[in-house]
Order: structure tokens, then C-alpha cells, then sequence
């Protein structure tokens, strides 16, 4: 398998579809193929370095979890096998192994569906100055990455690359993509949290928010995307869990961490990371993997 750092691709006989922050897509048949490049993005801002192994795990995870939740709702995966894609992907094999989905082309909603269980990042922001997230009331008194009475959905705005996702309101969501939608979403992802958080919770993470994505496809609503990855989710580590303060992790809230003490402003270009910074990117992403399924990447 190959190991190397991969940035972006160039899948000459193929179609490209769109570059997402992370993800290259491209359009096959009837079907789409997403590549989980090395890319790592953090505050919309695409770093210029490439995490090793990163697409892999990002890859390995969202299958693990797009197979546990399926009995809550139907997702895109069609399979991760290179063996299994069409004939023409067959010379791209050495790049697409064990990056790569091929997923049913579905139409996207065009909502962030986050749901967060503890507070913190933009949620504890707006929190400390109206006393809500996303608009919903939440009792006083609460301190950063305080557990919630309850889980809640706050859905945000998709941004474009470069531009900044932006919370909003659910009756805004709801004007955006109609209540029907809305509540389907707003039902499903809730379920799949609290599923998923007992899971990860008896394996030594605690899920603290985690960020879906939706699409219509036959007609019917489908998940889609990636599913519960350190890119997509905080995981915290639950033995060293202590509200009132930031949480030691599994995710990319390491790689925050670090722009924020050099002050980086969240505009493009990004700074160097150090190697130090790097390296224990990858070890984190690695050991959420493997706690959460038992696999490694290699």
C-alpha cells in the first residue's frame, strides 16, 4: 500500500466534480468517487502541509461508522474495495487504496448538521454572550466543555472554500431547506449521536459535537459525506475529562490549539507547521481509529 503524502490528485480519465477542503470528487457513471486526500483544514483555512495517513483513517473511520448507523438511516457508501470500482479506476489503484469511497450520486442539503453534547468552540462563544446556541435558550451557569442537559441540533450555513460556515437559527435552517427536511434531519442526527456517543464512550472517547451532512437521493433523505471522524467531531479523551477548561483530544482541535498560540488570524495562506505538530496529528487520528474499531492504516 502506498504510503505517501498526497495533497490533491489528478485522475486524468476521470471527471472532476468538485475540491472540497479535504475531499476530491469525482463524477463515475452514476455514482461519485470521494478521495480523502492528506489535506487538513482548520478554521476553513486549508493548511499547506499534508497529514500523513490522514485520508486513510478519515476513509477507515467514516466506513466503520457509515456501517454502525445504517439501521437508523440509509448512507452513500457503496464500498471502499479499489477491486470493487468501476474498470477505469483500476490505474489509480496505488493512489485510491484505502482513501477512497464510491458513493451513490446524491443531491446535497445544504446544511452542516451539528450536534453538540458539551459546550465549547463557537457554541461556548455565543453562550457567554447571549446565554443560547444557534438561538436555543440553555440553562445558566455553564462552563467550557460542560456536558448538556441534553444533546442539541444546531445547524450551520455550508460554506464555499476560504468563506466561513455560520450558525444559525433552526427557524432559518428550516426557510432554507423546508421543515420537513429539517425535522428529518434534526431526528436522525440526533439519533445517530446519541448511539454513537454511547459507543465511543465505552471505548474511552467521549463524543463532545459532531458535524453531519445530508442529501436526497430516489427521493428520500440519505447520509452522506463522512460520518463521526477527528475532522468532523471532537473526541475528547474520557479519562482525563474535567469540565471548565479545553479537553485534551483525539481530532484536529490539536492543530487549533497550535494556530492559536502563534495568533494565526484565520486567513489564508496558512503558516508552516512544525514537525512535531505533524507527526502527532497523525498518532492522534491513528489512535481514534483504532480505539474506536480495532484497525490500523498503513
Amino acid at each position: 500500500m502506498n504510503n505517501q503524502v498526497i495533497k490533491t490528485t489528478e485522475l486524468k480519465e476521470l471527471k472532476l466534480a468538485k475540491r472540497g477542503k479535504v475531499r476530491d470528487i469525482y463524477e463515475i457513471e452514476e455514482n461519485y468517487l470521494i478521495v480523502s486526500t492528506d489535506r487538513l483544514s482548520a478554521f476553513d483555512v486549508i493548511l499547506q502541509e499534508g497529514i500523513p495517513l490522514k485520508g486513510k483513517i478519515l476513509t477507515s473511520i467514516s466506513e466503520f461508522w457509515f456501517n454502525f448507523t445504517k439501521d437508523i438511516i440509509p448512507n452513500h457508501l457503496i464500498t471502499t474495495k479499489v477491486e470493487e470500482f468501476p474498470e477505469v479506476c483500476k490505474t489509480y489503484k496505488d493512489i485510491l487504496e484505502g482513501r477512497t469511497m464510491l458513493v451513490k450520486k446524491a443531491e446535497l442539503i445544504p446544511l452542516e448538521c451539528i450536534v453538540r453534547g458539551y459546550i465549547t468552540g463557537s457554541g461556548l462563544k455565543e453562550y457567554k454572550k447571549n446565554g443560547t446556541v444557534c438561538g436555543i435558550k440553555l440553562p445558566e451557569g455553564l462552563v467550557e466543555s460542560e456536558k448538556l442537559p441534553e444533546p442539541i441540533f444546531t445547524p450551520s450555513t455550508k460554506a464555499e472554500i476560504g468563506e466561513h460556515d455560520e450558525n444559525i437559527t433552526p427557524e432559518q435552517a428550516k426557510n432554507i431547506v423546508g421543515a420537513d427536511i429539517y425535522n428529518k434531519i434534526e431526528k436522525v442526527s440526533l439519533e445517530i449521536y446519541e448511539k454513537a456517543y454511547n459507543y465511543a464512550y465505552s471505548k474511552g472517547i467521549i463524543l463532545a459535537d459532531t458535524k453531519m451532512e445530508f442529501g436526497i437521493y430516489n427521493g428520500e433523505v440519505i447520509l452522506i459525506d463522512e460520518l463521526l471522524t477527528p475532522d468532523s467531531s471532537r473526541f475528547w479523551v474520557k479519562d482525563l475529562y474535567e469540565k471548565g477548561k479545553s479537553q485534551p483530544s483525539f481530532d484536529k482541535q490539536y492543530v487549533r490549539d497550535y494556530l492559536s498560540s502563534i495568533n494565526f488570524n484565520y486567513k489564508p495562506p496558512a503558516p508552516n507547521l512544525p514537525e512535531d505538530v505533524i507527526y502527532n496529528t497523525t498518532k492522534k487520528y491513528e489512535e481514534a481509529l483504532f480505539l474506536l474499531s480495532g484497525k490500523k492504516v498503513s
